[in-house]
């Protein structure tokens, strides 16, 4: 459906390089990185709103490079609503029709469904002001939705939202995705985001892409330092690597295959690390003896800091863990953590 290929930017403090990109037909896509990555240029450059370098964009078979942005039959949302105050819901909803030739028939039809869908139709004849911040972020992606674009492009539209109205849209744009044949592209910098509504992403860093493909791919097998940190694995070690060795520090680390450099990066995801007051036997290669330095509470879980020599591992353990095991800071812990849980890069 979308395809970019050999895309460069250049604006005056910023520049994107080399974008090559992929988007399915009806696919859910995410573009993630932190602020200043690029993920917005990227995401006005396939509207349309930003002058390209060099590259082309396609839509289907259709290169839609050099066409002006209300040609391209796509629409995009902005995380600020931009609703018209003077209008109703309703009139923000089909102000579109204004410029877009759709049969009446159908547009009843298709307003009828986004009412549904949004849960709108008792907010129909409200301003903007009597709206909460979900109900205008909805109203907005109605709207954009309502001349039946080909893409919906999302630029943060969950970013600027309290956590009940995040989920509130977040659950709106599940249905509508479903109900849909539309192609949504959404860019945040929040992985929980991306795992909850998209199957593939593209991490973006500094003006280029660090990795893309699968979500779960992504989260569980980063192939670079920055995108590991990035999906919050915050046990990050710079290694020299020997075999299926990794020496960090003092520290010999089991891989579960031998990396092709013979230094780089080993990553471990909180989650993955085991605490234990004793050792016990299991098929778990890696285990060290640590001291609990720090503990914090999380909410649902604690985040539990520990030093073993001269390395800081950052584990997640259970509330009731944390009490049956009598982890308290300046405890003494094992560590374990198998093989295949240690990323090299």
């Amino acid at each position: 459906m979308i395809t970019i290929r050999e895309l460069d930017i250049d604006l005056r403090d910023f520049h994107l390089r080399n974008i090559n990109l992929e988007v399915a037909e009806n696919e859910f896509f995410v573009l993630m990185g932190p602020t200043g990555a690029g993920k917005t240029v990227l995401l006005e450059a396939i509207a349309g709103l930003t002058p390209i370098m060099r590259g082309k964009i396609f839509i289907g078979e259709k290169d839609i490079t050099g066409l002006p942005p209300e040609k391209r039959d796509i629409s995009i949302v902005y995380q600020d609503y931009a609703l018209f105050p003077h209008l109703t819901v309703i009139d923000n909803i089909t102000y579109g029709l204004h410029f877009h030739k759709i049969n009446k028939g159908e547009a009843r039809e298709r307003l009828t469904q986004l009412m549904d869908v949004l849960n709108l139709s008792h907010l129909q004849h409200r301003f903007p002001a009597n709206l909460s911040g979900g109900e205008k972020q909805r109203v907005s992606v109605a709207r954009a939705l309502m001349v039946e674009p080909k893409v919906l492009l999302l630029d943060e539209p969950l970013s600027a939202l309290d956590p009940g109205f995040r989920e509130e849209v977040r659950g709106a744009l599940k249905r509508l995705h479903r109900s849909s044949n539309i192609t949504f592209v959404m860019v945040t910098h929040d992985f929980a985001e991306a795992l909850s509504l998209a199957g593939r992403a593209a991490v973006m860093n500094d003006g280029m892409i660090e990795q893309m493909g699968e979500i779960e791919d992504i989260f569980k097998r980063p192939n670079s330092a920055f995108v590991a940190d990035f999906v919050g694995m915050k046990n990050l070690f710079h290694a020299e690597f020997r075999g299926t060795t990794a020496l960090v520090s003092d520290l010999k680390i089991e891989l579960r295959v031998t990396p092709i450099n013979s230094h780089g990066y080993i990553a471990i995801r909180p989650e993955d690390i085991v605490i234990s007051r004793r050792k016990f036997s299991s098929s778990m290669r890696n285990s060290f003896p640590a001291v609990v330095t720090a503990i914090i509470d999380q909410g649902f879980y604690y985040e539990v800091h520990t030093r073993s020599r001269e390395v800081n591992f950052t584990s997640l353990i259970t509330k009731s863990s944390l009490i049956d095991l009598e982890i308290q800071e300046a405890a003494n812990v094992i560590l374990s953590f198998k093989a295949a849980a240690v990323h090299s890069f």
